[in-house]
């Protein structure tokens, strides 16, 4: 029998956790649309009211601020679209929208299509060379012209490489000239301390499938002084930005998973951390010449996250190598068509196109076990090897 399969690719999802699980189970056996007046909707409504009170409660945030989405793309379409719809209608003049050159495509996507399509002025802020954004210049792009400014928005945490942003101190600097900030924190609720109403940010995205909930369930919590135009119109089920049949079974499985991920946060974070502490230690003594991206260990960066670099290697090729071996998880890059793209993450920490190509990230979970990384460990010489060989022959 052969081993199981290692899995280290946790920031792009993650299992469901039973409690997750047995709450979304019981509740696809029951029926009713939380819209309906009769008695089967009006207890689907009261399950979705109370499982909007439990994520509130996890965040810190009221009720009221949480509205539900499909997921973390769906609510960083809604908090970039609707706050500049609604800013630029109140005036003309706000057409800049400020955010970093690290940002995850569900941002970056959406600020282009508002450049291209609605005339928006984007303006991304560089970082350094460990992804951490450059705050001095963001202050300074903030001030330029304060008045022209729609929206901003930082993500919490990054995606491939685990750094912190300043979120806190963006939030305060926008807060003296009246700009709101939205904060993509997808990669960061239930990795790290997550307080909606003292992190002074105006609308913040999650997802309930890097926690531990079900795909298609999500919310963007954002304060009530935030005017949005909705995207989606018809129904207006969620406070009138945000319309659809609510998802019930899924939002209640989401508020499982949020509370779990929240109550157990700081003991998943030292116990994931001292596992991604031993891969990124491990794997540096195993193989000559790699070195890890980002924040070093300890040091303002997701505890689950470890993106390393092997000079010489393919990351997609590698990732292959590994794969074979019984190995999970996923390049620096984005992949388009089967043609390797180098990370723009890795690009605009300063690394040429070659260097981003070369790593492959490990992002561990819940069910990641000190027996996986001593996998990992055990297979990732000969891959590299393997790979190295495979470059000086092109």
């Amino acid at each position: 029998m052969n081993p199981r399969t290692v899995y280290l690719d946790h920031a792009a999802t993650t299992p469901m956790a039973p409690a997750a699980i047995e709450a979304m189970t019981a509740e696809l056996a029951l029926v009713g649309n939380a819209s309906s007046l009769h008695a089967s909707g009006r207890r689907a409504r009261r399950v979705l009211e109370e499982s909007r009170e439990r994520i509130a409660a996890a965040l810190g945030s009221r009720p009221g601020e949480v509205v539900f989405t499909s997921g973390g793309t769906e609510a960083d379409n809604l908090a970039l679209k609707g706050a500049f719809w609604a800013r630029r209608a109140q005036d003309p003049a706000r057409t800049r929208i400020l955010s970093t050159t690290v940002e995850h495509h569900a941002v970056l996507d959406p600020l282009h299509w508002l450049a291209n399509t609605e005339g928006a002025d984007i303006e991304l802020v560089g970082c350094d060379a460990t992804g951490r954004l450059d705050l001095a210049a963001m202050k300074a792009a903030i001030e330029r012209d304060p008045a022209s400014v729609a929206v901003i928005s930082v993500m919490w945490a990054n995606n491939e490489v685990g750094t912190l942003q300043p979120v806190s101190e963006i939030a305060a600097i926008a807060a003296e000239h009246g700009i709101p900030v939205h904060t993509d924190a997808v990669q960061a609720v239930g990795a790290v301390p997550v307080d909606f109403a003292t992190s002074g940010v105006d609308a913040l995205s999650l997802t309930g499938h890097k926690l531990g909930g079900p795909v298609g369930a999500g919310a963007l919590v954002v304060r009530r002084e935030l005017e949005l135009t909705a995207l989606v119109h018809g129904g207006g089920q969620e406070r009138d930005v945000r319309s659809g049949t609510h998802a019930t079974a899924a939002i209640v499985g989401f508020a499982a998973a949020v509370e779990l991920a929240v109550k157990e946060q700081e003991a998943y974070a030292i116990r994931v951390g001292e596992l991604r502490d031993r891969l990124v230690e491990q794997v540096l003594a195993t193989v000559p010449d790699t070195h890890l991206n980002g924040p070093p260990l300890g040091h303002d960066r997701l505890p689950n996250n470890a993106q390393i670099a092997f000079p010489g290697c393919e990351g997609d090729s590698l990732l292959m190598l590994l794969d074979a071996a019984g190995v999970e998880c996923s390049t620096g890059a984005a992949c388009s068509a089967g043609v390797p793209q180098a990370s723009h993450v890795l690009l605009a920490m300063g690394q040429t196109d070659e260097q981003a190509r070369s790593s492959l990230r490990f992002s561990l979970g819940h069910t990641t076990t000190p027996e996986d990384v001593d996998r990992l460990v055990a297979a990732i010489g000969p891959a590299v090897e393997r790979g190295r060989a495979a470059g000086l022959q092109r």
